[in-house]
């Protein structure tokens, strides 16, 4: 891969990790309500999924979807299912004190998500149909899924990051579950184009 390729990979990864989308909504409500090191197998389980991800589609899933299009249908209508749940359990999270009775969305139920989210896909089908070359060997995909998933760490992390700087701020009870609605809503918004 040449470096003005390589180069604007880079950025697409950066921009397209960074900008909002369900993970990172998902990110800010869980360091709200959970905080930042509780967050961090959350952020882990994004970044080892979305890699699987880039890497199966990569090497040849995404051909698969082109030629059985009812694949995605399914795949679009269990990832609204999935995320109107996550949106219902951000919904009704409870003040810090009631942590032991909520938890962050773990390891495996991040990575398993980015199965179902929309955003991941177009991410994943952008990046191999604009800057990797067709026919690239597997070493050039697997090292181009480990870099954007490398860049989208830090993005990610300033989301969980930004909502355990705003704990502080919604300790109130009241406020809190008016900054949890509206995560709510933006989590179903997120839907919007998706189903579109």
């Amino acid at each position: 891969m040449d470096m003005q390729v390589f180069a604007a990979l880079s950025l697409f990864a950066f921009v397209s990790s960074i900008t909002p989308g369900p993970n990172n909504l998902m990110l800010l409500a869980s360091g709200v309500n959970h905080g930042f090191r509780a967050t961090l197998p959350h952020m882990a389980g994004i970044s080892t999924g979305f890699f699987i991800l880039l890497a199966s589609v990569g090497l040849g899933l995404g051909l698969l979807f082109a030629q059985v299009p009812q694949l995605y249908l399914v795949l679009k209508w269990l990832g609204a299912a999935y995320l109107l749940t996550l949106a219902w359990g951000v919904a009704t999270a409870g003040a810090p004190k009631d942590a032991e009775a909520t938890h962050p969305l773990g390891f495996w139920g991040a990575a398993g998500f980015q199965w179902v989210n929309p955003k991941a896909w177009v991410m994943a089908v952008g990046a191999f149909s604009s800057y990797v070359p067709a026919h690239s060997g597997s070493e050039v995909v697997v090292g181009a899924a480990a870099w954007f998933a490398f860049i989208g760490i830090p993005a990610i992390s300033l989301w969980a990051l930004c909502g355990s700087r705003l704990r502080h701020w919604l300790r109130i009870p009241r406020y809190r579950r008016i900054f949890n609605g509206v995560m709510a809503v933006l989590l179903v918004a997120s839907l919007a184009p998706m189903l579109a």
